[in-house]
């Protein structure tokens, strides 16, 4: 359905991204994991068309993005960035019923059919009774789910999200994450997203594609992946990885690299949340 054949993407004279052949499987959970500056936020960006090819292509549907007219486009999928503006004053309502634009031609629009999409949006988000609030008035938590019912409100297949957790305290993080499990899982929303913490990814992905100095070092399941020899090497971090109940890893603790191999910043250790054991 989405997927790229040796993909490279820049800005400008800067490469960010280097042959990339990728695909995302239908109807999953695909997390992109890697160091900030690795490339998953312009991957993201390059599945939504919203950035040239420098080389290669990315395929909806087999037919080039940048093929696609934007509005229809636009009705196959939906983009999260990570960093949303919320229009002054704006009511929860009206951000969740600006995902309706692309279904909407100039001389008409369907009353019955927005505000139905609307609601039910509303309501597969949990924020209904937020409807008349101002978006600015909400707390973090309550202003992703918004964020989310207006792309779910596009009525798309695919959702991106570029990491969608920032800037959220860790229960808000869980209560994100949770939602877009169940959106998958019971509505079957391709989603796509970008995340800093691996128990996160471990615990919610179907897939995970780990991106490293801008190429694709490793595809696989939670499990093929979130290994310590990959961490030690991609993050340049020593972390501890076990299997919980359900055979997903998770990452107990870590601790710095040799000195002769730092992470380059703090942005760029890993994230890991230290629990016992993921149910």
């Amino acid at each position: 359905m989405l997927r790229t054949e040796q993909l490279s993407l820049a800005y400008g004279d800067k490469p960010v991204v280097d042959n990339i052949s990728l695909a995302i499987p239908e109807g999953g959970i695909t997390c992109l994991l890697g160091p900030n500056g690795s490339g998953k936020s312009t991957l993201l960006k390059s599945f939504a068309g919203l950035l040239p090819a420098r080389a290669g292509k990315v395929y909806l549907d087999n037919r080039p993005v940048e093929q696609w007219d934007r509005r229809r486009l636009a009705l196959r999928l939906a983009m999260l960035p990570q960093k949303p503006i919320v229009p002054d004053g704006i009511k929860v309502r009206d951000l969740v019923a600006l995902g309706r634009f692309p279904h909407r031609k100039w001389w008409q629009r369907n009353l019955t059919t927005d505000d139905n999409a609307t609601l039910n949006a509303m309501a597969m988000t949990g924020v209904s009774d937020l409807a008349e609030r101002p978006v600015e008035s909400l707390s973090g938590g309550q202003q992703q789910r918004v964020w989310i019912a207006m792309a779910l409100a596009q009525e798309t297949d695919i959702l991106l999200l570029d990491e969608p957790t920032t800037f959220l305290d860790w229960g808000y993080q869980l209560e994100v994450l949770e939602l877009l499990s169940t959106l998958n899982r019971e509505h079957g929303l391709t989603v796509v997203m970008s995340l800093h913490d691996l128990n996160q990814a471990a615990q919610f992905a179907d897939r995970i594609a780990v991106l490293a100095d801008g190429q694709l070092d490793t595809i696989g399941s939670p499990g093929e992946v979130i290994t310590e020899t990959l961490i030690n090497r991609v993050f340049r971090v020593h972390a501890t990885v076990n299997l919980g109940r359900d055979g997903r890893p998770f990452c107990s603790g870590f601790a710095e690299s040799a000195k002769d191999n730092p992470p380059a910043n703090d942005h760029d250790r890993v994230h890991v949340t230290v629990q016992s054991e993921i149910s």
